[in-house]
């Protein structure tokens, strides 16, 4: 199949539409990311937890300290602590006693990940994104080029000297501010476009149901949507769900066809509708 003169692909929502079908859950990983994600929000919203945990990065505190340091009382700091350990963000261990008694239990910060809220209009995204782990030379290959020197001269060193960290982080730390501006911009420019594609739906599509259909396949093209869950959000019938994929399909490719301006060729058997010929 060739359309007119431009020899491109097919367009990735039509090509989408074409091929999904009614699934009866998301895909497992989904479901452990959006997990994940609802158990971080949940965790770091609390004040108090987010005290202890800006300690615990700096170095591993017993809950006395916590407490004294935090000013609540020790047993909200321990319950406070069961939370983050359930949510796998921090461990405790064992160590010696300092005055020759039991093992005291001491915590840590055991996960490392990045959550970002990005909130406009036509603009709304929360994900949560682990780091990745390893030394200094195996993050190197995903560094921006001006980062690997950095990453080169600590690689294989246990301690490095206070004035020689500051240096190298207030490098990474301009490094990671310009890289924050052109994200800025990037999603800047993103919510622009998607203002302009939500006006262009608002008329195009003729009820609530095919406008959150398309606007749940503008926002994640490339993964299959779940026709079970958006029926059950939408109070339809599986019945009516295809119902609407299919008319949401047709006024796709009307659109694409109207809007082209191309010849389009087909063969005898086309996956294409017989009016964009």
């Amino acid at each position: 199949m060739k359309i007119g003169n431009l020899g491109m692909k097919t367009d990735i929502l039509v090509g989408f539409l074409r091929r999904v079908q009614m699934s009866p859950s998301l895909p497992n990983y989904r479901l452990s990311s959006m997990t994940e994600l609802e158990n971080s929000l949940m965790l770091l919203q609390n004040k108090t937890r987010r005290s202890i945990l800006e300690r615990l990065v700096r170095e591993p505190h017993y809950p006395m300290q916590l407490a004294e340091l935090i000013g609540v009382s020790q047993q909200a700091i321990v319950k406070h602590l069961k939370e983050l350990e359930r949510g796998n963000l921090v461990e405790k261990m064992k160590v010696p006693s300092e005055k020759g008694g039991p093992p005291r239990t001491i915590f840590r910060v055991c996960e490392a990940f990045s959550l970002r809220v990005d909130i406009g209009p036509d603009l709304f995204k929360i994900e949560r994104r682990k780091l990745p782990s390893g030394g200094p030379l195996r993050l190197s290959s995903r560094l921006p080029e001006h980062a690997q020197s950095i990453a080169e001269l600590v690689s294989g060193r246990k301690k490095i000297s206070v004035t020689e960290g500051v240096v190298h982080l207030e490098r990474l730390n301009e490094q990671l501010e310009q890289l924050d501006r052109q994200r800025d911009a990037l999603i800047a420019l993103h919510q622009q476009i998607r203002g302009r594609v939500s006006a262009a739906v608002d008329t195009d599509f003729e009820d609530y149901s095919q406008r959150t259909m398309v606007h749940a396949l503008i926002e994640t093209p490339r993964v299959k949507p779940d026709l079970g869950l958006m029926a059950k959000e939408l109070n339809l019938s599986e019945n009516d769900i295809s119902a609407v994929m299919s008319r949401v399909r047709e006024l796709v490719e009307r659109q694409r066809s109207d809007r082209s301006g191309e010849v389009v060729a087909i063969d005898d058997n086309p996956q294409l509708r017989w009016w964009l010929g």
